[in-house]
């Protein structure tokens, strides 16, 4: 019965992702079907509802819409141009400068913003036009912002560190940011290997070089924007305030920036602001809710135990039961959002790592790092279709210059994988 019970799970849930159904609700129905099938049929819908609502049921889940409210602050309020220009008086004067300036740009947007999508649209939207200008193909301009714009997921605050840390049934997330540090840098390193190859091979121009005083200049426009992530991770390492008061330390600190400072953004702007910040939030906590329905469906049937037996008989040698990991985790990636997948395979794999000895901070880097992967390539994946929107470019035309940047990306993940100390040396550092 309990193998029937499974199928359905599976199997409805894929027909219903088929079908275009959202991925919000192809896994609440799934987990629906599969209870009224044969787990609880008669109080199902209750259970499901009851099951949704303690999933969100948690202080730490207060941090998300505070943090996207930041990153509107930020995505409006004139941040993007100055760290564009900082970023181009320490690397534009390379050869393809502004391939790298794109890639350290994003990091930097996507460190303070913690969302991909919003470092592919502000980025892109400024670096695209000019790229082109200066005579880079559109479609290589939009794969090196898409890329690169997965960064932010890794290098704290992260919206999605602070689920893993929820899914995980408790990892610090101070911890969880810090180790993200070296890791996102790591990845953003390798983007610009791959990059600056290219742009040499295309020959793509060199930009001009930056006096100190300019440098000194463009570094002080942007420095009230970088000192968010002092302020921010500085007070939570420190102890002086909590993850989820931070995010509202940020929207202070950004607002005052956005609406005082550099006066971009009006306050008639705070309406429609505060609506895409409640309509962002409410997606991301239904994706909360029905995962955690799911998720506890999983764990009635036993499914984590399950595959935990699969995957130690299959070998008990970290090396490959990480690589087995890391190909379940990049198929599913493609088409399942990183929400659902970190809250429905967290509790999967992360009894079967830590037998073996892994570290769970180190497993959230890796599980985040490599569901970075998924945003960047079709069915699902949102910055992609955010970069080539920006862009006006179709898929098509960016998978060939996208192709070797993901390979990049790749590298990268398994650095981080078979790296434990990469991850896991700020926090000790710290002693987190």
């Amino acid at each position: 019965m309990e193998l029937i019970e499974i199928l359905i799970l599976i199997v409805s849930f894929a027909i219903l992702l088929t079908v275009g159904v959202p991925v919000a609700y192809a896994i609440g129905l799934a987990s629906l079907f599969t209870m009224l099938v044969g787990i609880m049929p008669l109080p199902a819908v209750t259970t499901l509802a009851q099951r949704m609502a303690t999933g969100l049921d948690s202080f730490a889940l207060l941090a998300i819409p505070f943090f996207v409210l930041a990153g509107q602050f930020m995505n409006r309020g004139g941040i993007a141009v100055r760290l564009v220009d900082f970023a181009k008086t320490l690397v534009g004067m390379l050869p393809g400068g502004l391939a790298y300036v794109n890639i350290l740009a994003c990091m930097l947007f996507g460190a303070i913003s913690g969302s991909a999508v919003a470092a592919a649209s502000a980025i892109g939207g400024f670096m695209g036009p000019r790229m082109e200008r200066e005579g880079y193909d559109r479609a290589f301009g939009a794969a090196v912002n898409i890329t690169s714009s997965t960064t932010g997921m890794i290098i704290p605050p992260s919206n999605i560190l602070i689920v893993y840390s929820l899914a995980s049934g408790g990892v610090s997330i101070a911890a969880l940011f810090v180790a993200g540090y070296l890791p996102g840098i790591l990845l953003g390193l390798c983007l610009m290997v791959v990059a600056g190859y290219q742009a040499w091979k295309r020959r793509y121009p060199t930009g001009n070089r930056f006096q100190l005083g300019q440098v000194v200049q463009k570094f002080l426009a942007a420095l009230p924007s970088l000192l968010l992530l002092v302020i921010v991770i500085g007070g939570i390492v420190g102890g002086i305030f909590t993850a989820t008061e931070a995010s509202a330390i940020a929207v202070v600190y950004t607002a005052v920036l956005a609406l005082g400072v550099y006066r971009e953004v009006k306050w008639r702007d705070l309406a429609p602001m505060l609506l895409d910040t409640a309509t962002t939030t409410a997606v991301v906590m239904i994706l909360i809710g029905t995962s955690t329905g799911m998720s506890w469906v999983m764990s009635y049937e036993s499914i984590p135990q399950a595959v935990s037996e699969a995957l130690l008989s299959v070998s008990d040698n970290k090396i490959v039961v990480l690589l087995l990991i890391n190909l379940i985790l990049l198929v599913v990636g493609t088409f399942m959002d990183m929400t659902p997948a970190v809250l429905i395979f967290t509790p999967i794999f992360l009894p079967v790592v830590t037998k073996l000895g892994v570290d769970p901070i180190h497993f959230g880097i890796i599980m985040v790092t490599n569901l970075c992967l998924g945003l960047c390539t079709p069915p699902v994946g949102s910055v992609l279709f955010v970069g080539c929107g920006v862009a006006n470019v179709s898929i098509d035309k960016v998978l060939r210059p996208l192709l070797p940047l993901f390979l990049a990306m790749l590298a990268a993940l398994l650095l981080i994988t078979y790296w434990p100390g990469l991850s896991l040396w700020l926090p000790r550092l710290f002693g987190l």
